[in-house]
């Protein structure tokens, strides 16, 4: 019988590293599948959880947030842009235009693991970073979350009324409040085994590292 490794995911659909740490994880995730069976949890963190309705412009908010000038910024997107590309995410070439709030997503990603299983709610995961990052539009506009909802192969009519009705938000606080709590401050955070903590977007290698370290010690 294979071992099971439980991955906790912690990250934002607004961290385009946390898109190039998923995709380095699936690669893993598939070179070692035939040892070990994975069960991966996408966990709420909010980069932006104050971010208002409409967002802000992307370079105004990076040059802001990090310090840097705009040339900065988009030589750092060029760069994510060709890690994320190795990973898996074609990244629209202009970058994403603007930062928004993603609490909706978070609300959606955790309807899923409850009401489907964690293979559709990585689907969505996938989805809606593709949604952010690839098509860059309009988060707020919540067309776009539904049609994420749907190229994941769900219930866009339950994603309209869990997004209407405000569903989860209480479970979501009390998820990210418990990450934020545990000392988590920035995104990707994945957690292994319930113990042990890799931070950033890990090369495959990296990942592959941890897991056959965890299956040598099981």
């Amino acid at each position: 019988m294979k071992p099971t490794i439980k991955i906790d995911y912690v990250s934002d659909i607004a961290c385009p590293w946390c898109a190039v740490g998923l995709g380095n994880l699936n690669q893993a995730i598939a070179q070692l599948s035939d040892k070990v069976d994975f069960e991966v949890h996408f966990r709420p963190f909010e980069l932006n959880p104050n971010m208002p309705l409409g967002g802000q412009d992307a370079i105004e908010h990076l040059t802001e947030k990090y310090g840097l000038s705009a040339e900065q910024v988009k030589a750092n997107q060029a760069n994510i842009r060709t890690k994320a590309l190795e990973a898996g995410f074609e990244f629209h070439p202009e970058g994403r235009k603007r930062v928004y709030n993603t609490f909706n997503a978070h609300r959606l990603l955790y309807w899923v693991a409850k009401e489907y299983d964690l293979q559709k709610q990585a689907a969505l995961k996938i989805e809606l970073l593709n949604t952010y990052f690839c098509m860059a539009v309009n988060l707020d506009d919540q067309n776009n979350l539904l049609d994420a909802v749907k190229r994941a192969g769900l219930d866009a009519q339950r994603a309209q009324e869990v997004l209407s009705a405000n569903e989860f938000a209480n479970e979501v606080r009390k998820e990210e409040a418990a990450y934020t709590g545990a000392g988590i401050s920035s995104v990707p955070s994945i957690i292994l085994n319930d113990q042990y903590l890799l931070q950033g977007a890990q090369a495959p290698e990296s990942f592959v590292n941890a897991f056959e370290q965890l299956i040598q010690g099981a």
